[in-house]
């Protein structure tokens, strides 16, 4: 017989039970920190990276289901910027659309006294373009050249608007004489619109 296993069977129960219970543990202890351990930190890290993987799933289904709308909505703001664009005049149409506030003035009977274009401020993706008025004519003829500004395809505000009475004094078809601002804006080219322009202001 072995000799270790001859000793191992003389010692008393008490200590082989001992001894074989000391290698069971050293046995679970080894299977603890050689395979099970390795496994369950693999395991934790699989299910965390599954769970990231389900969750970008889950917010590109989101997002999916949503594009349609995003889409409808990008369209959407895309054709009010480009219809608020072409009511901002570049460089080369101002001249033009200057000229055409001072016809509509002549053709509502005003007298033009003073017909001054400002410096631009630029404010931004557009600049505004500030011509300094003064005009006498009647109330209906101020009114309807005020409209008809109003009514062009080109922004252009009238403000600062202050009227003092002339010839006639307070009778129907007395003059008055009118000092306002007009200011249209002009499109900078190459920079990038922050926000639509609206059509508004005091007229």
């Amino acid at each position: 017989m072995n000799p270790r296993v001859e000793w191992f069977l003389r010692r008393p129960a008490y200590q082989r039970a001992l001894m074989i219970l000391a290698v069971m543990l050293l046995v679970v202890a080894a299977f603890v920190f050689l395979l099970y351990l390795p496994k369950d930190e693999e395991y934790s890290s699989l299910q965390q990276e599954s769970e990231k993987v389900l969750a970008k799933l889950q917010e590109d289904r989101r997002i999916a289901a949503n594009l349609p709308r995003f889409k409808a909505e990008y369209e959407k703001m895309k054709l009010q910027l480009d219809q608020a664009l072409t009511e901002l005049p570049n460089e080369k149409e101002i001249p033009s659309l200057l000229t055409t506030i001072a016809t509509l003035a002549k053709e509502n009977g005003l007298n033009v006294l003073r017909f001054k274009p400002g410096g631009e401020r630029p404010q931004g993706f557009y600049a505004e373009v500030p011509v300094d008025l003064k005009l006498v004519g009647t109330f209906h003829q101020i009114a309807k050249f005020f409209y008809d500004v109003g009514d062009l395809p080109r922004i252009v505000n009238i403000g600062k608007v202050a009227m003092t009475l002339g010839r006639g004094g307070a009778s129907a078809g007395a003059e008055l004489s009118v000092d306002c601002l007009a200011v249209t804006f002009r499109f900078l080219e190459g920079s990038a619109p922050a926000a639509p322009a609206k059509k508004g202001g005091n007229k």
